[in-house]
């Protein structure tokens, strides 16, 4: 059941970001498109997911939706950056600096961040000017200088191994650079409805570091084929991870405790919340 709503969640923003860039030179067409196509779309199904909660116009939500995954993408084209995480592979597919050049995969990556908040700022996003400024608002607060960007600083220290991390610096560490877009994106329901749902927010602030402790495990044990990108550079880096802090198994019961902890939050919910459920187990079972 979980995989068909991924599924339709995933075709659904597919379908509204090619209406985006429709109208884009090829240049940037298509080097966009690639670095777009292939993604989970968990961040856009935890904004679609959370605005169910509120009734809202899924038309709206999904443009939302949308742009939550446009940002994760432009992340991933500068995150496997030469002069960053250096990879070559990222879903199963070339890297765009690979694929293109280094010019052309950062002006890519400018260019997909940017759409985002042409999105967000679209009359058809929402007909409420403060609905969209907030939406813009909260956002650049998740991807700046206090959140994603930052843990991506820190993330490159940790591969210098320039300071010393223990378990709560790690956490603090993904909680900015996969954690911060993740929590943005379960808090597109109540922004949307101007309300405030503090268990939405634990629950995704849980959940996007279980997604970061899968990712170290997979790293370990997980095959390139199904991950879709470069693996065991973590260990080869000496990179302080969950899994070189707490070893494999300690990783794999600190990602069980963690979304056990995130579902436990969704239990205020005052409407069902099977699917946010089904995606928390998806987070620690998920293969790629």
């Amino acid at each position: 059941m979980f995989l068909s709503v991924l599924s339709d969640t995933q075709e659904r923003i597919k379908t509204t970001f090619e209406e985006s860039i429709s109208s884009f030179d090829k240049k940037l067409f298509a080097p966009m498109l690639h670095a777009f196509s292939g993604g989970k779309c968990l961040r856009a199904f935890l904004a679609v997911e959370s605005a169910k909660i509120y009734n809202l116009p899924i038309n709206e939500v999904l443009r939302v939706a949308t742009a939550a995954e446009v940002i994760h993408a432009y992340s991933l084209i500068h995150d496997d950056l030469p002069c960053m995480d250096d990879d070559d592979l990222r879903r199963g597919k070339p890297t765009v600096h690979v694929r293109w050049d280094e010019a052309t995969a950062v002006l890519t990556g400018d260019a997909l961040q940017t759409l985002a908040f042409e999105i967000l700022s679209d009359f058809k996003t929402s007909k409420d000017p403060q609905v969209r400024l907030d939406l813009i608002s909260t956002l650049t607060k998740a991807i700046g200088a206090n959140g994603m960007i930052l843990g991506q600083v820190l993330d490159m220290d940790a591969e210098k191994m320039t300071t010393v991390y223990d378990l709560d610096s790690i956490s603090h560490l993904q909680g900015k650079k996969t954690g911060a877009l993740i929590e943005w994106s379960a808090q597109v329901g109540p922004v949307m409805a101007k309300k405030d749902n503090n268990s939405l927010r634990q629950y995704a602030r849980l959940l996007g570091l279980a997604f970061q402790v899968q990712d170290d495990i997979l790293d370990v044990e997980g095959g390139v084929g199904k991950v879709g990108k470069k693996l065991r550079k973590d260990k080869v880096a000496g990179k302080a991870t969950f899994v070189t802090l707490l070893g494999l198994e300690g990783a794999k019961e600190q990602a069980r405790q963690l979304i056990d902890q995130a579902i436990n939050e969704l239990e205020a919910l005052p409407v069902s919340s099977n699917n946010l459920k089904a995606a928390a187990q998806f987070v620690i079972s998920r293969e790629l």
